[in-house]
């Protein structure tokens, strides 16, 4: 009851984003942007990584078959000015999903409230274009793991997790109110590793959508606008410093397999990134990243359910890692891949991986919200944090 009061809350807020698009809101941003609302419908495909997906549930069946539905509020650049572009079409806003997994007993019909960004990757004519979308935000709702309720659930340990979704698409301007967009998308649906159990669920999905567009212009999608010139960019090398914290849960290697130790354990760290910055689009450089993770190294003593906390030397680690942003309004999305040097050994001598989103809040600071893996498939942490980015040169084209 109370996930549908809260989806209700925020069906009305988009509600309301829909009217002020069209009156004065709209009205005064009409120069910059083009306000949009779109639905989409998706139907895909559960991987099946877990014996619960594989029928070890209620139903006894293999979970196969996902669907969802979206209401997208979203604005755009411009098109045929220079940050149009610089940036390829970029357009970013907020959604709103509803997700069906086929066992509502035991996994439940979560919501999704996100931030998404796109743009175009290959424009073959003013009306069709190749694009690709992120979305990045939180699903609510689910039916988590309960030992005496909802033992077969294996996947999903809490009842709000991460929802990660990319996709490519065919965007075709049908008029110049109406988009049709047709694509596949893939989605991740996790914890973080705040919880356990944390398998998480991914799918594979089609997608169809209509967006409508409130005030794009008839001529913008004619062929005759002459290319606007962008304004040279600086090349030249930025600093990203960036403080991070969370929380995260730990299951502890034993005689047969692993056990989930019983404590929630603190994780700090912060990131020093040099990053030369080549045009508008992509930054690159290295990273000193610093760690002090509370669930390193934990040990469960010889046949007693007790564990053993090492010394904070053996929980601590610096690290240096290869960082690659791909920079748009608003928001920045980096990958990085690493390695710890200076560390106690056990848990902390590894290969790690980073994905991570910055959100701009002003010109120079950022709020950070990233994900640490470890070999490409064992989740470590979340990494909640701020920034600042000194000798930020970036010319303002919006």
């Amino acid at each position: 009851m109370e996930n549908k009061k809260q989806a209700w809350k925020i069906v009305a807020f988009l509600t309301v984003m829909f009217f002020l698009s069209d009156s004065a809101y709209a009205q005064k941003w009409s120069e910059k942007y083009i306000h949009r609302i779109g639905i989409e419908g998706r139907a895909g495909y559960i991987f099946p990584t877990n014996p619960f997906l594989k029928g070890d549930n209620y139903y006894m069946k293999r979970m196969k078959g996902a669907y969802a539905g979206h209401l997208k509020y979203s604005f755009q650049l411009r098109p045929h000015t220079a940050a149009d572009q610089a940036y390829i079409g970029a357009y970013q806003g907020i959604g709103l999903g509803y997700f069906d997994f086929g066992n509502r007993p035991e996994v439940g019909t979560p919501t999704a409230l996100y931030l998404f960004q796109g743009g175009s990757i290959a424009r073959f004519s003013p009306r069709l274009s190749l694009n690709y979308e992120w979305n990045f935000g939180v699903s609510f709702g689910w039916k988590s793991y309960d030992p005496a309720e909802n033992f077969n659930n294996k996947i999903i340990g809490s009842g709000t997790n991460a929802y990660l979704n990319a996709n490519l698409y065919l965007n075709w301007a049908l008029s110049p109110m109406f988009d049709l967009t047709v694509g596949a998308t893939g989605s991740h649906f996790s914890n973080g590793n705040t919880r356990y159990p944390n398998s998480g669920l991914n799918t594979i999905d089609c997608k169809v959508g209509l967006v409508y567009n409130f005030n794009r212009k008839a001529d913008e999608l004619a062929k005759s606008w002459q290319r606007p010139l962008v304004p040279a960019f600086p090349r030249h090398v930025s600093y990203d410093l960036t403080l991070f914290g969370s929380w995260r849960k730990k299951a502890v290697d034993v005689s047969g397999g692993q056990v989930p130790a019983p404590g929630t354990y603190s994780v700090f760290g912060f990131n020093f990134a040099p990053m030369y910055n080549f045009g508008y689009k992509f930054r690159a450089g290295v990273s000193l990243d610093g760690v002090y993770d509370g669930s390193a190294n934990i040990c469960r003593k010889y046949n007693v359910d007790e564990f053993h906390t090492p010394s904070i030397g053996k929980q601590m680690a610096l690290g240096l890692s290869a960082r690659g942003e791909f920079v748009m309004p608003y928001f920045t999305v980096g990958i990085g891949f690493g390695a710890n040097v200076l560390h106690g050994g056990g848990d902390m001598k590894s290969f790690y991986q980073i994905l991570a989103l910055k959100i701009d809040v002003s010109r120079n600071s950022y709020l950070h919200i990233g994900y640490n893996l470890c070999d490409f498939h064992e989740p470590n942490y979340l990494m909640l944090g701020i920034g600042y980015r000194f000798n930020n040169k970036r010319p303002k084209l919006f």
